[in-house]
């Protein structure tokens, strides 16, 4: 029997608060590194080494298997020009891909509509956390957002149809009164339909899942195991999107940082060990970014908001290796103390667009830019 063919996932998770960089892609054999680390520096000998220069927190092993087999991309020195240190500003950036002006349209949001421009399946995006993230957001393009896969839904209790249709309506009735009221109505009946019958779908996808793999016990590896019962659902969903943190390590970095990739990096090969187990390896592949790097000199127990950062990309169909240059740590070289960026974000996004979910990448990111060559063919 010829297997399904189905089409790309792309899973993109979020690392909320500013990543380190140095102590997660690690220049263990650069002496700038050290002078500069000399309170929250990764000792020389506990990195997971990817090459004489370069290694992995040691927090990042399971990640660090996956690199083994040639799974993994890394991406150094990604960022944008005139980087921004506030969290709100760099990841609105980040999610809108405007640099220079207030978007108010997420990246993913428009690669949604472009997948789905009918909006015929209210689930081809889902986020999986509370509320919407920027990037998803796009006025007509329904996103559903789970908070808890195996709770989730709009008055879950109510099992009669008729019932909770009257709940929408009188919630809708709430905010319908007065000039425009029949406009607002029909945009939250509209919203309310699309997210009831988002959730009545979603609620069968954990019935559905069977698996030898046991993730461990923390909220981040619930939510890539709800991640993989929603994509081996074929429900349709195309776009995953989920975060975790807070990376904002000003103070008490070593315990933070470990504990924060531990989790990352064990759901991480719990989730592509799903896939495998269920031949879905070659389906899917994951993102990860976020809002900039940190400082290169420490502050005592921390470091504060930096920039140049670095991403992965992850999965069975993924060209393993190292992307972009990973930035110069020598004084002369930095830009106000951080890492200078060398590639634009929106290279990767239209490297992912284009060659993984076959889309036009510029009118998404807002421009044309150079891809790299990190997909399998």
């Amino acid at each position: 029997m010829v297997a399904k063919k189905r089409d790309p996932a792309l899973v993109v998770i979020q690392l909320s608060g500013g990543n380190d960089t140095l102590n997660t892609i690690v220049p263990y054999n650069d002496g700038h590194y050290h002078d500069n680390r000399s309170n929250v520096g990764i000792a020389f000998d506990a990195v997971l080494p990817i090459n004489d220069e370069l290694g992995f927190t040691p927090h990042m092993a399971p990640v660090k298997r996956l690199w083994d087999e040639g799974k993994v991309a890394i991406i150094n020195g990604i960022g944008y020009p005139n980087p921004n240190r506030s969290h709100f500003r760099s990841m609105d950036i980040w999610h809108t891909a405007l640099p220079d002006e207030i978007g108010t349209e997420g990246w993913l949001g428009r690669a949604t509509r472009d997948l789905d421009p009918k909006a015929e399946n209210v689930l081809t995006a889902v986020n999986f956390g509370r509320g919407l993230p920027r990037a998803l957001g796009l006025r007509g393009v329904p996103v559903a957002s789970v908070g808890n896969l195996d709770t989730y839904g709009l008055f879950p209790d109510m099992e009669d149809q008729a019932m909770r249709k009257y709940a929408l309506d009188a919630f809708a009735k709430m905010y319908g009164s007065g000039a425009g009221g029949d406009a607002v109505m029909e945009f939250l009946g509209q919203t309310g339909s699309d997210a009831l019958k988002g959730a009545d779908i979603l609620r069968t996808a954990p019935e559905k899942y069977t698996s030898n793999v046991e993730y461990a016990d923390n909220a981040f590896a619930k939510t890539m195991k709800s991640v993989a019962q929603v994509m081996l659902a074929d429900l349709g969903t195309r776009i995953f999107y989920t975060q975790h943190g807070s990376f904002d390590t000003h103070s008490g970095e070593l315990a933070t940082h470990a504990s924060l990739w531990d989790d990352i990096s064990g759901a991480i090969g719990d989730f592509q060990d799903d896939l495998k187990e269920h031949g879905r390896e070659d389906e899917a592949i994951i993102f990860i970014f976020s809002e900039f790097g940190r400082r290169i000199k420490d502050n005592g127990s921390g470091t504060d908001h930096g920039s140049g950062g670095t991403a992965f990309i992850i999965g069975n169909s993924v060209k393993g290796g190292l992307y972009g240059e990973y930035p110069s740590l020598k004084e002369e070289d930095l830009l106000e103390g951080d890492l200078r960026f060398n590639n634009d974000f929106r290279s990767t996004y239209s490297t992912v667009l284009e060659q993984w979910l076959d889309l036009e990448a510029a009118p998404i990111v807002n421009g044309q830019f150079e891809q790299f060559d990190i997909i399998k063919k």
